[in-house]
């Protein structure tokens, strides 16, 4: 069991369905994003891409590097560098995921 499984093996419900999930859409969407413990949490994609679970929902974080003002109202939050998209159910918007992940993961495309 690595550290990952250790985090979220450690949340209660829903969070833990909810990261586990989150993790398998990452993990498919995104060929060869490792993963890692970084900031305490999740990450992916050297940190691209992160995971914290709250006291009632989880969050899924990007990097807003290269994003255009346009793209980063998709999502539900941020900050300075990042921004995330809450989640509360284990009812999962998939088809969303998918489309800010690659989004998020095609801005650090060099163009």
């Amino acid at each position: 069991m690595n550290e990952i499984d250790v985090y979220i093996g450690r949340q209660p419900s829903p969070q833990k369905e909810i990261c586990r999930k989150l993790r398998k859409i990452v993990l498919d969407t995104i060929p060869g994003a490792n993963e890692e413990m970084k900031w305490g949490v999740p990450t992916f994609a050297r940190g691209l891409y992160y995971i914290v679970a709250l006291k009632d929902h989880v969050n899924l974080g990007f990097s807003s590097k290269n994003l255009s003002k346009k793209d980063m109202a998709l999502f539900d939050g941020g900050g300075k560098t990042t921004r995330h998209i809450q989640i509360d159910s284990p009812n999962l918007d998939r088809e969303r995921i998918v489309r800010l992940l690659r989004l998020a993961g095609a801005s650090r495309k060099p163009k």
